[in-house]
């Protein structure tokens, strides 16, 4: 049995643009589905010697594809500028595997959302959609099936984008407003740099929705409890929503 026949993971490093590269790019990601292993070794090359299972990673090239097999042992790594093909298969391109990643991310997103993150998806700089902060939350605290996909940086930094820039006040009450999967995302929100750099006066959070980040990251995300804590500031709750 050749050792490519093995392979149910592969992890990508790198990449040469073959064409048009896409925004949003992770520098390494993960494939699984195995419609797209069989895909990626129908590409591989057929001249990578039969010796040691691994090609010598060393400096000077662009970009590699190491394939695991199923107790998680790899059985072969290749440069991606030993294959064309291949390079353009798991390149930032618009066409091949990560762009199936990417689409597969936008179909999943809710339905107020799709039209964005198809565009976003396509490497287009849509307008901001009319959506309640909390579906946004929402969307950014969605667990995905394989977190660490070609989509990886994009399903992060879509959402993210579209909360950067909303007043606090109107976060606090998406807070108040979201669901368990929104806590994920709003604590996400609220522990990164989109709001820890924001100046003293615009990380007053309201105290209801201030505990409840605090408690949901107490249980769910610990490693973000600290950075909260001292980044939250307090402000009197408001109990009167705005129109």
């Amino acid at each position: 049995m050749k050792p490519t026949s093995r392979a149910v993971r592969a992890l990508v490093r790198g990449g040469r643009t073959t064409g048009q590269p896409l925004p949003h790019h992770p520098a390494e990601y993960e494939i699984h589905d195995p419609g797209e292993i069989g895909d990626l070794l129908a590409a591989w090359p057929r001249d990578t010697g039969s010796g040691s299972p691994l090609v010598c990673a060393c400096s000077g090239h662009e970009g590699f594809v190491t394939l695991y097999e199923a107790s998680g042992q790899s059985v072969r790594t290749l440069p991606l500028s030993r294959a064309e093909p291949l390079a353009h298969l798991l390149g930032p391109t618009a066409e091949g595997i990560p762009a199936r990643h990417r689409a597969r991310w936008a179909r999943a997103a809710p339905g107020p959302l799709r039209a964005y993150a198809e565009a976003v998806a396509r490497g287009k700089d849509p307008g901001r959609p009319a959506v309640p902060l909390a579906l946004v939350f929402t969307w950014l605290g969605t667990r995905r099936e394989h977190e660490a996909d070609a989509a990886s940086v994009l399903a992060v930094e879509a959402p993210m984008r579209l909360l950067a820039d909303e007043p606090t006040a109107d976060l606090a009450w998406a807070v108040r407003e979201t669901d368990r999967g929104g806590l994920d995302g709003a604590v996400r929100f609220f522990a990164g740099d989109a709001f820890t750099t924001r100046h003293p006066k615009r990380r007053r959070v309201p105290d209801t929705a201030r505990d409840l980040l605090l408690r949901y990251a107490r249980s769910h995300r610990p490693a973000d409890l600290a950075v909260l804590e001292r980044r939250l500031l307090r402000a009197p709750d408001d109990r009167v929503r705005r129109s």
